[in-house]
């Protein structure tokens, strides 16, 4: 029942993977944009999710949720900084008995996202994304992996004029400090993600996100497949407010999450 109570919470805590700062919230693909120099963007992210499963006559109900702040900052027109900590929660229950409650600061996040090149005339644009998790969570409570883990996200974007797609290709190397969580866990990651944002008015924007990566639980050849459907709408130029919901496209993916964020730039 640990192992269990130990992916409950890797799932909860998602974001704190090596390179976990994902895109315009709610997506989780992210674009080339950088925020040019000396600019700063603030966001405040927040998932609250459901799964429920049975087997043999058992009903196990995980309730988990996350609180994320990024903070990026513009070292050049093609380079920022960014930096996060999450802050997250999961309760676990068996059949109506409470199994596992807890919550806690998972691992900080810090990555380089360099464009590395751009074409205004047809809209193409690619980016590199290196970074690593540093172990400030308590992963005894599963809220980390008590180790530095380092990771890679490859970007494309192609801007057109009722909108954008965007590319993700990641890897990630999670090492754990627990020898029972190493042998338990895959520690090579893999991550594959498209996402498309629509024009809608000057200030509303629906997106649309699908990806899978690789199963955290070395006992599972099925890995977590999902889909999210949300809007982002632009209060200002300077203030983007979100919301989405994620679907689980098979039984490795959580059912269901209800995603919510904002993002102000300074």
């Amino acid at each position: 029942m640990l192992k269990k109570i130990r992916f409950v919470t890797a799932t909860a805590v998602s974001l704190l993977s090596a390179a976990p700062v994902f895109g315009a919230h709610p997506l989780i693909t992210d674009d080339t944009g950088t925020q040019g120099k000396g600019k700063i963007q603030i966001e405040l992210n927040n998932e609250f999710a459901w799964n429920r499963t049975d087997a043999g006559g058992t009903e196990l109900k995980e309730n988990t949720g996350e609180t994320a702040l990024t903070l990026s900052y513009g070292l050049t027109e093609t380079i920022d900084v960014v930096a996060g900590i999450p802050f997250g929660w999961y309760t676990l229950e068996e059949n109506g008995t409470t199994l596992g409650d807890e919550c806690g600061i998972g691992d900080m996040s810090l990555e380089i996202k360099w464009r590395i090149y751009e074409n205004e005339e047809n809209g193409l644009g690619f980016a590199v994304k290196p970074g690593i998790s540093i172990p400030t969570g308590n992963e005894r409570k599963g809220f980390g992996s008590g180790e530095v883990s380092p990771g890679l996200t490859l970007i494309a974007t192609h801007e057109g004029d009722f909108g954008s797609l965007h590319a993700n290709a990641g890897y990630s190397r999670n090492n754990y400090k627990n020898e029972n969580d190493d042998a338990a866990s895959r520690n090579d990651l893999w991550h594959a993600s498209f996402a498309a944002e629509l024009n809608m008015t000057d200030n509303l924007r629906p997106v649309a996100n699908i990806g899978i990566e690789t199963n955290e639980d070395i006992t599972s050849d099925t890995h977590p497949v999902f889909l999210i459907g949300g809007l982002i709408y632009s209060a200002s130029d300077n203030l983007d407010l979100d919301i989405g919901l994620k679907c689980g496209l098979n039984e490795a993916e959580t059912d269901t999450a209800l995603l919510a964020g904002l993002a102000a730039r300074f």
